[in-house]
């Protein structure tokens, strides 16, 4: 008689979303939070240390480019860590690092070192990724969607956070307890390590099956629910069936090992050593490729849209007053510098419309869906300010955008992990999330050059393009992955 099956989704599904993956969103989002508040920060620092020490306004930019370079190698770097050594292992070096990095870089003692531990701290913040895939592994499929954007809200808060936190500490103290102070979540984090448990779904592929069912066996009784019957198999029932007609394959350890021949892992990525290697070389099979191709493209928009957003809310009215001013007012007008604190704070509040919005519809119309509605929402508000607008206007047009940037980000970071598989997952997202630090270094040429040199129509037809074609992008992308398993 066949022995009763269960897989990773079946247990998830049987467990809902209870106690134990209420403490996991806790923890991934501090992480998420925690890295928010750090890439904030450039906002306040820049200027601040260009007084201190006197630096040119190329080597002030350079603090922001030193940590997206950091974020750039540390995405890449750490999705690779996590599908070859356990998400965990990821998760503690990349806490480790941004934290170390983050408190030390208070002391700096000239700006070249500065420019050191903030790039550490970029490399340390490129894991951020890992906390989104590793949450994400373990949510029952029906709830992915609204949870995933539940989880984005802590990204927000962070914002917010480190703008208030700007607001209070730099009135009074300097810089470097700003630094200091928003080390601090993350510091959090390392103390509650102990705690964070390995993703069951990455043990399932490592054909760790015992130390997956020890999971979900802390799962069910935290959730107080029954695991469904019979033992945890990575594959499903039919296709297991001529393992099982095959007594030469059972093993007495009670659990089945993963077949090498049904693709549904590939047998390298079992090995330890060629684990990385394997997943990379599965973001470019005849699969996937589409899909990889794709996802890097409306990544990269995804984030030259909102750093080109948040730069935008304080370079337009800057530059309408420069570039339509006379002589004589110019001077009068940079008397009336709105203050960077507040904008930031009044901005980020943008985020939270954007992922109701999202919530709402990413179940009923799906992700392709929502992501393109979102993409050529973010063209519509941003069209008007091709031409110079009321401030009143130009403020209200920029929340819209921002909404909705902020929106298809969120359900971007929902649908890619979808799409991989837990053996690639990772790598699959860092690599992506990579290509969108590229946006992140090129949108300051676009939002803040061109604006500087007084072409703002031009500056906007670049979002507009980018933005229109990331929408169509989505509409070809090959799968649907609403309410469909994690594979």
């Amino acid at each position: 008689q066949a022995m009763e099956t269960y897989t990773t989704d079946d247990a998830l599904t049987a467990m809902g979303f209870g106690r134990f993956q209420a403490l996991v969103l806790v923890y991934a989002g501090t992480g998420w939070l925690a890295d928010s508040m750090e890439l904030m920060l450039l906002s306040f620092v820049g200027p601040l240390v260009r007084q201190q020490w006197d630096v040119s306004p190329q080597y002030e930019s350079l603090l922001s480019s030193v940590v997206f370079t950091g974020m750039l190698i540390g995405a890449c770097s750490w999705g690779y860590i996590s599908d070859k050594y356990g998400r965990r292992t990821a998760l503690l070096f990349s806490i480790v690092l941004t934290t170390g990095a983050g408190f030390v870089s208070a002391l700096s003692p000239n700006y070249r070192s500065l420019l050191a531990f903030r790039f550490l701290v970029g490399v340390g913040v490129g894991g951020t990724h890992v906390f989104s895939s590793w949450f994400l592994e373990f949510v029952p499929a029906k709830n992915r969607g609204a949870w995933m954007i539940v989880f984005s809200v802590f990204w927000t808060i962070g914002t917010i956070m480190e703008a208030s936190l700007a607001w209070v500490v730099l009135s009074g103290l300097s810089w470097r307890w700003l630094l200091a102070f928003t080390a601090l979540p993350c510091s959090v984090l390392l103390l509650l390590f102990v705690i964070a448990p390995e993703s069951p779904r990455y043990l399932c592929v490592q054909n760790r099956m015992s130390d997956a069912t020890h999971v979900l066996e802390r799962m069910a009784k935290t959730n107080r629910v029954a695991l469904p019957p019979g033992v945890l198999t990575y594959q499903k029932e039919t296709q297991l069936a001529d393992h099982l007609s095959n007594p030469a394959n059972s093993q007495s350890g009670g659990h089945l090992p993963v077949r090498e021949n049904d693709g549904a892992v590939d047998n390298a990525a079992m090995s330890s050593k060629s684990g990385g290697v394997a997943a990379v070389r599965k973001l470019f099979s005849p699969k996937l490729l589409r899909s990889t191709l794709l996802i890097w493209f409306v990544w990269f928009a995804n984030s030259f849209a909102y750093y080109g957003l948040v730069l935008l809310t304080s370079q337009l009215s800057d530059a309408n007053r420069r570039c339509t001013a006379s002589a004589g007012q110019k001077s009068e007008a940079q008397q009336k510098n709105v203050n960077l604190y507040k904008d930031v704070f009044i901005t980020s509040l943008a985020e939270f419309p954007g992922l109701v919005i999202s919530a709402i519809i990413v179940d009923w119309f799906g992700r392709k869906a929502t992501m393109w509605i979102l993409l050529f929402g973010c063209c519509a508000f941003l069209g008007p300010l091709a031409v110079h607008q009321k401030e009143s206007l130009t403020t209200a047009l920029l929340f819209g955008a921002r909404a909705c940037g902020m929106g298809s980000s969120t359900v971007l970071c929902l649908y890619a992990p979808e799409v991989y598989p837990t053996s690639a997952r990772s790598t699959g997202v860092g690599i992506a999330t990579a290509i969108g630090k590229i946006g992140g270094i090129v949108c300051p040429l676009i939002a803040v050059g061109m604006l500087r040199s007084c072409h703002q129509m031009e500056a906007v037809l670049v979002f507009e393009l980018v933005l229109g074609l990331a929408g169509v992008a989505c509409i070809l992308f090959p799968v649907e992955t609403k309410g469909r398993e994690m594979k």
